[in-house]
């Protein structure tokens, strides 16, 4: 039998050709491809996710733990279609207008990825009305917004407005280094993350 609790190591280990080849494995011998993500990928992500809030590990480790679960998600996702299983919840992201910064966001969306969200990943400078018009798009329950500049804070409240505007019922949270939960209260964001970890359970906590 494929061996999940190594599946779940190698993703710790960010070791992404063990993840792959057990996946690979574990899809051949008939294991239901949500048993794979759960007890294989997913407890894996947590571990990284557990240890990453408490400072056992840094950005570096999560990003490679976060490409092993990619390699072995790209494997797994059309048999997670195939089984008609559903998602935990559908999140949509980016970088608010005028900022060019991804390493965080792009560490949320694996890590929402690795929880079991469809993610939608619209970029970088994304203008308030492109938020609006990808978010009726993709039907996203939560909307993430990124921004590491002080600077471009003002857009995350520009993007929020016109969500409101626009009438849609979606959750939103921001992070970013300079983003506090003070400024989220002020411009009427649902949530704020300090960090990739937190933003899963934010998300989730959300769609209750």
């Amino acid at each position: 039998m494929a061996d999940l609790k190594a599946l779940s190591d190698s993703i710790i280990k960010g070791d992404q050709k063990t993840a792959v080849d057990i996946t690979k494995a574990a899809l051949d011998e008939g294991m239901a491809p949500e048993t794979i993500l759960a007890d294989g990928l997913i407890a894996g992500m947590n571990i990284i996710g557990t240890r990453f809030k408490a400072n056992e590990v840094y950005i570096p480790e999560v990003l490679i733990s976060a490409r092993a679960m990619k390699m072995a998600m790209e494997i797994l996702e059309p048999k997670l279609a195939e089984a008609g299983v559903e998602p935990v919840g559908t999140a949509m992201i980016g970088t608010v207008q005028g900022d060019l910064h991804d390493i965080g966001k792009n560490l949320v969306v694996m890590m929402l990825k690795g929880a079991g969200f469809k993610v939608t990943d619209i970029g970088v400078d994304v203008a308030s009305d492109i938020f609006v018009e990808k978010a009726k798009e993709c039907g996203a329950q939560v909307i993430g917004l990124s921004a590491l500049l002080t600077t471009t804070m003002p857009a995350m409240e520009k993007a929020i407005q016109a969500i409101k505007d626009a009438g849609l019922s979606t959750k939103t949270m921001i992070g970013g280094a300079p983003v506090t939960q003070a400024y989220a209260d002020k411009i009427g964001a649902d949530g704020y993350a300090a960090d990739a970890a937190s933003a899963v359970d934010l998300a989730k906590s959300l769609l209750n």
